[in-house]
């Protein structure tokens, strides 16, 4: 759910989500380069920070990073396929249209300070590369990697501000009424969402959650921690059938897909350096 523009498609039984989007300001995405290793003008590059993928002059999808992974001595930001479309249609990552890899990507830092990524990996341009035609695949496999300037990786924090953690990848999936939570902050308002688990969908590649605020535009990327901590999901989508839910794409599969075809060497999550402290 980037800020850039709303697409309607038929999910689950014709339940109907949306892939939220709307332009970034023409001054964000034009505002001149951006400099790596900001430092202390700026704050940490950290899950839940805005990252905006030009793709005109003038417009950029606006979305929030999940977690931190590491490669080899890369650095990545998580967040998702989405992200970097530039003309959604539809949901099926096997026919939309990306971004190539290589993009630069806008990392928003606060206080007047950015950084600057590349566009890394990109489930959706994977998939059409390999030809994948496996609903499940097409539908539910929305995940993307922003690799950092060499220069930040001292500027790095994989702690999700205020929640703490990741404390692991969770792998096993999860039962229905499992807590949930995430770090949000860029669409002002309530910034850390809380909730549970609704159901599962195209064999637990993809998990409905309703939290209290939902994720909406702008939120696309955000990453999801259960009850222990540990990163579970990626925002990809909001139903539209008044439940307030969303759509989140599994983050242990996403990450198999990647390190199987991604061609980035072995990608795994980085864990979080502060304890997991859930509200209340």
């Amino acid at each position: 759910m980037n800020r850039r523009r709303t697409v309607l498609h038929a999910v689950a039984a014709l339940v109907a989500a949306a892939v939220l989007g709307v332009a970034g300001p023409a001054s964000a995405a034009a505002a001149g380069p951006a400099v790596p290793g900001q430092g202390s003008s700026g704050e940490p590059i950290s899950p839940g920070i805005l990252m905006l993928s030009p793709v005109s002059e003038s417009a950029a999808n606006a979305c929030t990073a999940s977690f931190v992974f590491k490669s080899g001595g890369t650095t990545y930001l998580g967040y998702a396929a989405h992200c970097a479309g530039t003309s959604l249609t539809g949901l099926s990552g096997c026919r939309e249209k990306t971004l190539p890899l290589g993009s630069t990507v806008l990392i928003e830092r606060g206080n007047g300070a950015s950084s600057t990524g590349r566009l890394a990996y990109n489930s959706w341009a994977t998939m059409q590369r390999r030809g994948e035609t496996d609903q499940s695949l097409c539908m539910f496999n929305d995940f993307a990697l922003v690799a950092l300037d060499p220069s930040d990786a001292g500027e790095v924090d994989p702690s999700v501000p205020i929640l703490g953690g990741p404390t692991a990848l969770d792998t096993d999936g999860l039962r229905s009424g499992e807590p949930v939570f995430s770090y949000q902050p860029n669409n002002g308002g309530t910034v850390v969402k809380e909730g549970k688990t609704v159901s599962d969908s195209g064999g637990g590649r993809s998990h409905r959650v309703n939290t209290t605020p939902p994720g909406r535009p702008g939120d696309s990327g955000s990453g999801y921690l259960d009850g222990n901590g540990m990163a579970f999901g990626v925002l990809s989508t909001q139903f539209l059938d008044g439940t307030g839910t969303n759509g989140l794409t599994d983050l242990a599969m996403a990450l198999t897909y990647a390190n199987q075809y991604g061609g980035i060497g072995r990608v795994a999550l980085v864990p979080g350096t502060e304890p997991f402290a859930p509200p209340g």
